[in-house]
């Protein structure tokens, strides 16, 4: 417990506000883009801890919460399709899609399943040869990698009763959407350590020096948070634009090798439709032409089309997954949208940032 309560000490944690609030001396806003650190961030109360003119924004960090309607529409087809075993990580379940959710499939009888990982589905696979059994793969480069193994221990084993929707999605296209949208002014990024633990940080060199946006990649407790933020607001004061690495104890510039080998050969970069934000060139995966049989659209005939997204009309969860609003800027917020009954994507998936706000800042009230 030494390591963790190291990175959580209090008195620790006030130095570095301290030193925060010491170096900024101008109006400055910093969004972090992981699910995770918005959640730490709320939890232990990092945002009361910084100074009035420094603003955190939180963005498209949540895998869950950009997956659009039409992938959970899509899924739903596929799991009332006969004889089929849809597969997916529980977040996913309650997901609303046009007209309902993946719980909403399997209360209505279709074979819906929790996994743990897209090798239990592959194992699902080998065990029910007469079922057709699909994976919905979700989530940002950190979890494409075990998705990749899936296919290819699939194919090593010839199985022809298995296959993926797949939504992956990949961070640096949503940072440059992110810098060339309407909206607020980004003056800093805090980059997510886990995918760049996978993926290192080289290609967020190009977006910092096009930009002149200082992008610092960050761990997750506390104290790396704190030391990310004043990272960012020194190269901010001092007119510096670098790509710095707080989450040194994991990541490396060039990242897990065996990891993007493996996302090479199985996957190709496609354009890709987040939720709240829209489609995005080259913003995500799709499986090469190796692995092409797999494809679950093809397998299933749901071709590729692009719907409008929609949400509930008073739900406002695409301004905050783009960094617009803030959840408490939402009408709807605790009233008619909870995670019991939520009503955008954000208050459901347990890394959103309403379901964020919602579990920390009502408690601190």
């Amino acid at each position: 417990m030494k390591f963790v309560d190291e990175y959580r000490d209090q008195q620790a944690a006030k130095r570095l506000a301290d030193e925060i609030a010491k170096t900024v001396s101008h109006r400055w806003t910093l969004m972090e883009v992981c699910g995770g650190q918005t959640h730490a961030i709320m939890k232990y109360g990092i945002d009361q801890l910084l100074p009035d003119n420094l603003e955190l924004l939180h963005g498209p960090g949540c895998p869950v919460c950009v997956t659009p309607a039409e992938i959970i529409d899509q899924a739903i087809e596929i799991a009332d399709a006969p004889n089929v075993i849809l597969c997916s990580f529980g977040d996913m379940m309650r997901v609303p899609g046009t007209h309902t959710s993946l719980n909403g499939a399997k209360a209505s009888g279709a074979d819906v399943r929790i996994v743990y990982s897209p090798l239990d589905a592959v194992e699902i696979a080998t065990r029910a040869p007469e079922k057709q059994v699909v994976f919905l793969a979700i989530g940002f480069e950190t979890t494409a990698p075990t998705t990749a193994m899936a296919v290819h221990r699939a194919k090593k084993l010839g199985l022809q009763n298995f296959s993926m929707l797949i939504s992956h999605v990949r961070v640096p296209p949503a940072l440059e959407a992110l810098l060339t949208s309407p909206g607020p002014k980004i003056d800093a990024f805090l980059a997510a350590g886990h995918v760049c633990a996978i993926m290192g940080f080289t290609e967020y060199f190009p977006i910092s020096r096009k930009h002149q946006v200082p992008i610092v990649v960050t761990g997750f407790e506390p104290i790396d948070i704190l030391q990310g933020i004043l990272m960012a607001v020194r190269q901010l004061e001092e007119g510096r634009a670098d790509v710095e690495n707080q989450y040194a104890r994991v990541v490396n510039e060039r990242g897990n090798q065996q990891a993007q080998a493996i996302m090479a050969c199985v996957f190709e970069n496609t354009s890709q439709v987040w939720r709240g934000i829209g489609a995005l060139s080259k913003s995500g995966l799709k499986l090469t032409r190796e692995y092409e049989a797999f494809d679950a659209r093809a397998r299933f005939n749901l071709g590729a089309s692009r719907k409008e997204e929609t949400s509930a009309s008073v739900c406002v969860s695409g301004k905050v997954l783009r960094g617009v609003k803030k959840p408490i800027d939402c009408p709807a917020f605790g009233r008619k949208c909870t995670p019991e009954h939520p009503l955008g994507a954000t208050m459901v998936s347990s890394e959103g940032a309403c379901a964020a706000y919602f579990r920390y800042s009502r408690k601190r009230d």
